[in-house]
């Protein structure tokens, strides 16, 4: 699903203008379900406006450096990722480029694949039905009661544009009462039979349509405090509920590692592409958060580090526009009130993503690389 290239042959050269864009002290922001609009698509929103600025301590950067100390975990205006110097990581870059230059779309008719779309948060007894129209029902216990919600209308990805809209299902939380005037969850009737797709993470339940498309509802806790806090804000910890339709390949989380900074801090970075070519969005906040459906934010966690036994929650960071790349150096921080968090770097880790349109969710997760080692170079 995701490849994993260390580097602990060579000494790395030094990678202080790796610029992670959307590492937040915050958290990118909950997305809304409006209930008083049953009916109302629920768009992967812009995962924003919830994230304060922090401040790195380290080490420093010789002055007139393009991008202050404050820029190595934070986001710079429209920038979308990664600035290594590495000459594994240039070679990235410019093989990213390459790809976004010789294609210009994604397939969104059927053949492709891979992301979701927010149903719910903090559920239960989920099930999945898919009528032979393409219409999903999917039914769980949520806010005390039974729900019965339609979804449909949509399938992969478009390719990211300033253009055009991307894929969205559109949902009735009313089970047919809002759109069609009647109930139409009532008959409803399940003709999507044993799933047949790759392996997916977070799956709660799957299944494949006559048309070979695939259906999937996962669930996973992608809210969380950063740097290893307890929670803090309301949805912290919130578990939820996302639906995927998709036909073909997932999107491709590649993921590497090595040393910055001399061989100092721990240091990852890699690429996210859907069918060859780079995922990103246009547009973000001061702080790097996605402003348009087609950001991405990366979310970091980290096992058994000084955070505590266990897996935690290291940092979000978004993709770059427009090569798709992204890198994040385990260092030092300091939050907005002004507590000192040590470098999260684990044993493992895993980064978490949902794909571009109404794909699937997907993971990396590899072993982490020793402590640098100036003698095995």
């Amino acid at each position: 699903m995701a490849k994993v290239r260390t580097h602990g042959r060579y000494a790395p050269r030094d990678r202080r203008r790796c610029q992670p864009v959307g590492a937040h002290a915050g958290e990118p922001g909950l997305e809304l379900l409006d209930g008083r609009v049953p009916d109302r698509p629920v768009a992967e929103r812009a995962q924003s406006r919830e994230v304060a600025l922090v401040r790195v301590d380290g080490a420093r950067r010789p002055a007139g450096l393009q991008g202050q100390q404050e820029a190595f975990d934070i986001g710079v205006g429209s920038t979308h990722g990664a600035r290594p110097d590495s000459a594994a990581a240039r070679s990235l870059l410019r093989l990213a480029l390459v790809a976004a230059l010789v294609a210009s779309v994604f397939a969104v008719a059927p053949g492709v694949a891979s992301a979701s779309q927010l149903i719910a948060r903090n559920t239960s007894t989920e099930r999945l039905a898919v009528s032979v129209q393409g219409t999903a029902l999917v039914t769980y216990h949520g806010q005390g009661r039974l729900q019965r919600v339609l979804v449909w209308g949509a399938l992969n990805a478009s390719a990211p544009s300033e253009a055009k809209a991307q894929a969205e299902f559109h949902v009735d939380y009313s089970g047919g009462w809002a759109t069609q005037g009647k109930a139409v969850w009532k008959k409803l009737r399940n003709t999507c039979g044993p799933y047949r797709g790759p392996q997916l993470p977070f799956l709660v339940t799957a299944c494949t349509a006559r048309d070979g498309s695939h259906w999937a509802i996962q669930r996973w806790q992608r809210h969380q405090a950063n740097f290893g806090l307890a929670p803090w804000k309301p949805g912290h910890g919130a578990w939820e509920l996302r639906v995927s339709h998709w036909r073909g390949p997932l999107p491709k989380l590649e993921v590497w590692q090595d040393w910055s900074y001399g061989g100092r801090w721990h240091h990852l970075f890699g690429r996210l592409t859907y069918r060859g070519l780079p995922v990103h969005g246009f547009s973000t906040t001061p702080t790097g958060d996605p402003l348009d459906p087609y950001g991405r934010v990366l979310y970091l966690d980290t096992l058994d580090s000084v955070y505590g036994a266990g897996w935690h929650r290291e940092n979000g960071f978004v993709v770059r526009n427009p090569d798709g790349t992204f890198c994040y150096g385990f260092v030092p921080h300091t939050t907005e009130t002004g507590e000192r968090r040590p470098p999260g770097n684990g044993s493992r880790y895993r980064i978490a993503v949902s794909g571009p349109g109404v794909t699937p969710d997907v993971v990396w997760e590899g072993e982490s690389l020793h402590d640098f080692d100036p003698k095995n170079t």
